[in-house]
């Protein structure tokens, strides 16, 4: 004798009778927009988009409030304006990413990951040349910029959230100021402070110096944050074992935050990777590969897209400017959603 085992039931997940019904809205939203703008004066894709979005929250609502109440019609509208916002803000990054690709793609080869510009002109075909000086400038330039804000902004930071000294609200409100400091002005400092008085002479640490300026604010904002999530039990465990202060911070703190300290690195990084100004007043902007960050022009990407465009009127000089802008703008996409995954990972 076989024993059959009763399937559970899911009352809370919807039958396919309900999915299909759920269809109903959608499809008389589109028939409504279709002969709304078929019959007056709306025309264009906005037209469509908005009839069909009105006609939809319309029916969404009419069609839960008649089978579940009107509470269930109330969040049938919430929802369909949080997919409003979800697609206004989808639409202006497709959008840019799309223009970009189509208007560069027949720049991106091969070649332009391992060519520079010294024999060649950005007028000239785009089978010649490449931007590696570009690439390899703007990792050395974010590099020594890395070196010099990543220690200032996390100790900046272990300051404010854990010793809590008499100077915590000055330095607190100086970071904050610095935040909204423009990055033509940091280029103008180094410039008038280093540069005209000192070195006399372009070069890529001089851009880094620069973007410093801009990444430390925003090191120091993101690891404050990250470490005030920090439960103080853990640091009081700490103490409470014979260890000191610092001790505490350095072995039990900093490891718990470790992914947070390391989102906010990535910030900090994609904050200044596509700045131009800076670049465009200390670094010279050479066409050839330079790996000397204190001696000689240096290339970036920012600044390959500038003067591709600025030398403009023919087809191989924009296409050259939107192939590097799409390699930036790629770069910025993938440092981003590099911070937003580890720091939705959970602290182990």
């Amino acid at each position: 004798m076989t024993v059959t085992t009763p399937k559970p039931e899911k009352p809370w997940q919807p039958s396919q009778i309900q999915n299909l019904t759920t269809l109903g809205p959608i499809f008389g939203a589109a028939l409504i927009s279709f002969s709304l703008v078929s019959v007056t004066a709306l025309k264009g894709k906005l037209a469509y988009f908005v009839v069909f979005f009105l006609a939809f929250l319309i029916l969404s609502f009419i069609q839960k409030s008649l089978r579940m109440g009107l509470p269930a019609g109330k969040d049938a509208l919430l929802s369909g304006f949080a997919a409003l916002g979800i697609t206004l803000t989808m639409i202006p990054i497709i959008s840019i990413v799309g223009t970009v690709y189509m208007r560069g793609r027949k720049g991106l080869h091969w070649g332009l990951f391992t060519h520079d510009m010294s024999m060649t002109t950005p007028n000239d075909p785009i089978s010649s040349g490449g931007l590696l000086h570009s690439l390899l400038g703007t990792l050395i330039i974010v590099g020594c910029s890395l070196v010099i804000s990543f220690p200032i902004g996390i100790l900046t930071a272990l300051y404010l959230t854990e010793i809590k000294g008499r100077f915590q609200r000055p330095i607190k409100f100086l970071v904050q100021a610095m935040s909204g400091v423009p990055s033509i002005v940091a280029g103008l400092f180094i410039l008038s402070s280093i540069v005209y008085p000192i070195t006399k002479q372009y070069s890529g640490f001089m851009g880094a110096l620069a973007l410093s300026i801009l990444m430390i604010p925003t090191i120091a904002r993101t690891s404050e944050e990250v470490l005030n999530l920090i439960p103080n039990e853990l640091r009081e465990a700490g103490v409470a074992l014979g260890a000191t202060q610092w001790r505490a911070v350095v072995m039990v703190v900093v490891p718990a935050a470790k992914s947070g300290l390391v989102t906010a690195i990535i910030l900090g990084v994609a904050r200044i990777v596509g700045e131009t100004a800076p670049l465009l007043l200390l670094t010279g902007g050479g066409d050839s590969t330079n790996l000397n960050p204190f001696k000689g022009s240096m290339g970036s990407l920012p600044f390959y897209v500038w003067k591709a465009f600025l030398v403009g009127g023919t087809e191989e000089s924009l296409t050259r400017a939107w192939a590097g802008l799409f390699v930036l703008l790629m770069w910025v996409l993938l440092l981003f959603a590099g911070a937003r995954y580890l720091s939705s990972r959970k602290v182990k």
